[in-house]
């Protein structure tokens, strides 16, 4: 059984720092392009970043200089660190994980707020 569990949300004030992880189980993790999509209040989910197999990463323009997606294939593991967090970063961020077949996890919160 395919399982993606996230971890790391919480209360973060802005400017604050918050590292999520991701942790897949049932997979060939190293051989999937892992992501992280979240959806914030009222607003459709969306694409955040994601890293391939061999490590290439790619932004969503809002979060570029901001965000850091990396993955340890050892541990199963993607991350996500998230720096400089403001207000409008506030959403449920899902773990997905993409090969021959799709994955989601059931999401973290994350709520930047003073």
């Amino acid at each position: 059984q395919v399982q993606l569990v996230e971890s790391g949300g919480g209360l973060v004030q802005p400017g604050g720092s918050a590292r999520l992880s991701c942790v897949a189980s049932g997979i060939s993790f190293s051989t999937y392009t892992m992501a992280w999509y979240r959806q914030g209040p009222g607003r459709p989910r969306e694409w955040v970043a994601s890293i391939i197999s061999g490590g290439s990463t790619n932004y969503r323009d809002s979060v570029k200089g901001r965000f850091t997606i990396s993955r340890d294939n050892a541990k199963n593991t993607a991350y996500l660190q998230m720096n400089s967090l403001k207000p409008e970063d506030t959403a449920v961020y899902y773990c997905y994980a993409g090969g021959d077949r799709n994955y989601w996890g059931k999401g973290t919160l994350v709520t930047v707020s003073s």
